[in-house]
């Protein structure tokens, strides 16, 4: 698989890399219940085909997916690259907490090394930039995390322009994890322009927009998702639009078939076309895909072994804007 260099760091990254949330299991922000065993053989088939990077956090199950792929990596001799991450807590019911204090960054790094096996983290994030007033000791306490040999590079995840702005003049930050789909567009404005000025390594998530993107989105799919799952629980109230009721739905319904379309021209399924769409962009490293059981990744994969032509990323653009009107949106989020 193609590899690319993460901004000004020695990282070589694989364009793809393994997402974890899913292997986090059941809790508040979780996909519903996962199987131990399923979540190895997603692990062990995405280095099979290549990927040479997982991508974690404590938050996922609350350590859940940390210890899952510590205890998958003392099974294994190969030793991928691990980017985790800092500052959401456990508030002791289950529900989510920010911290970014240094004592509390401390526990958290000596906790994931723990839990993954590891005496240093090849790439160490801030979480999300809350509470706001804390990021600048967030960003100062991964300096000395590096310093101390603890991490070898520090990132940051979910940034604005304007907190990367502040986290520069603080210290030295390799890389920014935004998310990026084509329902979810708002680092075009501005941030990838900073970044590509910057050398700032990117690395997008949920290209496939947490699975509505994957190809399966209907009202039958939607109404499959186990009550656990917080796509089917939350949606609406911690994102917007809430494409699981009307009359996103059947908008969104129109504009993946329409999708889907495209990629079956090209004899290729539409998660791999809205993957290669990311990855079209100079900017981005890479993106993370994720992953729950054996067969997922090495369809998505697949996304590298092609590239879009001009012609079908402007018949993407008219569809989506097409989409974006018929809901009274200006087609630039």
């Amino acid at each position: 698989m193609q590899q690319r260099l993460l901004g000004k760091t020695d990282l070589m990254c694989s364009v793809i890399g393994l997402g974890t949330w899913a292997i986090g299991g059941e809790w508040k922000m979780g996909w519903g219940p996962q199987d131990e065993q399923d979540s190895f053989d997603a692990i062990s088939e995405s280095l099979d085909l290549g990927i040479n990077w997982i991508d974690t956090a404590p938050a996922y199950g609350f350590g859940r997916a940390e210890e899952v792929i510590g205890k998958f990596l003392r099974m294994r001799t190969e030793r991928p690259l691990l980017a985790t991450k800092c500052g959401i807590l456990n508030d002791g019911s289950g529900n989510p907490t920010y911290s970014l204090r240094q004592k509390s960054i401390e526990r958290e790094v000596e906790a994931s090394l723990r839990r993954l096996g590891l005496d240093c983290i090849d790439l160490y994030q801030i979480h999300w930039p809350k509470p706001d007033e804390e990021v600048e000791e967030g960003v100062y306490t991964l300096q000395r995390l590096k310093e101390r040999g603890l991490i070898r590079w520090a990132g940051v995840s979910n940034f604005s322009v304007q907190q990367l702005e502040r986290a520069k003049t603080i210290g030295e930050v390799a890389s920014l994890q935004p998310p990026y789909s084509l329902l979810n567009r708002g680092i075009e404005q501005d941030t990838f322009s900073w970044c590509r000025n910057e050398q700032l390594g990117v690395i997008t998530y949920s290209p496939m927009e947490c699975g509505l993107l994957a190809g399966k989105f209907s009202r039958a799919w939607v109404e499959s998702l186990p009550p656990t799952d917080w796509r089917k629980a939350r949606w609406g109230a911690v994102r917007t639009p809430n494409y699981f009721a009307e009359p996103e739905l059947s908008a969104l319904e129109q504009f993946t078939d329409s999708l889907k379309e495209i990629a079956a021209r090209r004899e290729r399924p539409m998660s791999q076309l809205v993957i290669n769409w990311v990855l079209r962009r100079p900017e981005v490293t890479a993106t993370i895909v994720g992953a729950r059981k054996k067969g997922q990744i090495a369809e998505t994969a697949k996304a590298t072994e092609w590239s879009l032509t001009a012609e079908e990323l402007d018949e993407i653009e008219r569809t989506y804007q097409s989409y974006q009107k018929s809901m009274g949106r200006d087609g630039a989020s």
